[in-house]
């Protein structure tokens, strides 16, 4: 296995031995120019959920591993050091729902133009989702996303992989191999899967794959021809409704049916507060659910959708306020345990056409941290420590990611490490953004907090 740092880390499935770190620190790389340097990130707030640590100290680096985590570390000649006072230093981010549109949908985002847009934003790893041309649902598509992830991404890329072929919901993949191939989850993402007698199937083989499966909880029949949240709004700018029901239906079905099975089963971008409540009650009855909450869910309600404005089109759709407080709170209570951006680009001409007919999504990877702390911590939610939790461990859980050494900052581990100002204020702007879309309602929006500096397999991808 190679150790720079566009390594796709190979397969990631529930056999795979945890051994990361040391393969990492053993192997050597092709060229020496490849070799990362050794690196000192001095006097930050070091905050690593996995082992509970939240201290000043000092991070040394080298060859891909940290080295030591303690206070005043000597630093050699030559050595780079990056000053941190002030700064929060902590897992690489992860990000476990993004659309990198490759292969097929280039015009949109390549895995190089999307790993840069995460690098940007303090994300060392994403998953991408298979709803790309063709769909992710065959080992050897699997493959293809990890090699060009090797060959042209800053970060690590991962790929979700399909439940069934094409995205269909008609045939069920061989869900086993995709994970042998190095699957990082399983999901139609796009699509929900509408037939329960096929849910069940996918159900029971994602289980047995040891991966969890992502529901994109969408009832078909309920929402033909809807563009926005079904509402006062919608009727008066006469476009078709999204009821909550369309997809509350969806994970009480899935609980139902997942209850003689027991596989992970995690809900995509959670928009109902009812929805919320669903997941509440799944957990609290020892069911292994969790679910996820997406920047613009947090922050937006269908006001943003006055003037037709299409960078405010997404699925599920924007709500109303009290489904924002419900999603809020379910991130303070525990029942939504990740936090993920469903970073979706399109292209300036395809976000022109009338509302109806654009396509739904917005970009998030370069201003998730900063839309987060918004809305959760600037309000007292939730505190830096728990939302870091939320953007390193419980997506590298969520993704088996763990067993591969990521969503933590260990001494001996893998040297994935963003570097936070919370403080540091900007503003979005097209000057921001790496992605090759520029499809976000937030566009203008001032903001507070970012990463100065993404590190990957020991080496410094920004700042």
């Amino acid at each position: 296995m190679r150790s720079d740092v566009v390594v796709g880390l190979g397969p990631a499935g529930p056999n795979r031995p945890s051994t990361l770190a040391s393969d990492m620190a053993s192997t050597p790389l092709t060229a020496a120019s490849d070799q990362p340097a050794a690196l000192v990130i001095r006097g930050g707030r070091v905050i690593d959920p996995a082992s509970g640590r939240d201290e000043v100290a000092d991070v040394a680096i080298d060859r891909g591993v940290v080295r030591a985590i303690g206070r005043r570390l000597p630093v050699s000649k030559g050595v780079r050091v990056i000053e941190a006072k002030d700064r929060l230093v902590v897992p690489g981010l992860i990000d476990p729902h993004v659309h990198l549109r490759e292969p097929g949908q280039e015009h949109k985002e390549t895995i190089a133009t999307g790993g840069a847009a995460a690098v940007a934003g303090g994300f060392t790893t994403v998953c991408c989702m298979p709803n790309t041309s063709p769909a992710l649902d065959s080992p050897e598509l699997v493959d293809f996303v990890h090699a060009r992830a090797k060959a042209t991404s800053p970060c690590r890329v991962f790929a979700v992989a399909a439940a069934t072929r094409g995205r269909k919901g008609e045939e069920l993949t061989e869900i086993a191999l995709l994970a042998r191939a190095g699957a990082a989850g399983i999901s139609d993402d796009g699509d929900c899967i509408a037939s329960a007698g096929m849910m069940s199937r996918v159900l029971a083989a994602t289980a047995a794959s040891g991966l969890a499966f992502m529901q994109h909880c969408q009832e078909p029949t309920m929402t033909r021809g809807a563009a926005m949240h079904a509402g006062e709004r919608s009727l008066r700018l006469g476009l078709g409704g999204w009821p909550r029901a369309a997809e509350e239906i969806i994970i009480e079905r899935d609980v139902r049916l997942n209850r003689g099975i027991g596989c992970r089963y995690h809900v995509q971008h959670i928009s109902s507060g009812e929805s919320v409540e669903i997941v509440r009650r799944a957990r609290a009855a020892g069911q292994p659910v969790s679910a996820e909450a997406s920047p613009h869910h947090l922050l937006l309600t269908d006001e943003a959708c006055e003037g037709y404005e299409t960078n405010a089109k997404v699925n599920p759709p924007l709500r109303e306020r009290k489904d924002v407080e419900a999603v809020r709170q379910g991130v303070a209570d525990g029942t939504i345990t990740v936090l993920a951006t469903d970073h979706a680009p399109h292209s300036v001409d395809e976000k022109s056409l009338p509302f109806e007919d654009a396509p739904f999504g917005l970009i998030g990877l370069e201003t998730a941290l900063a839309l987060y702390a918004e809305a959760l911590v600037a309000t007292g939610l939730i505190d830096w420590p728990r939302l870091i939790a939320m953007m390193t461990l419980e997506p590298a859980r969520l993704c088996n990611l763990d067993r591969l050494g990521l969503g933590r900052l260990t001494e001996g581990g893998v040297a994935d490490v963003t570097v936070i100002d919370p403080d540091a204020p900007w503003t979005i702007g097209p000057e921001c953004l790496r992605s090759k879309s520029r499809n976000t309602p937030f566009m203008g929006r001032a903001v507070r907090g970012r990463a100065v500096a993404t590190i990957v397999n020991g080496r410094v991808v920004t700042g």
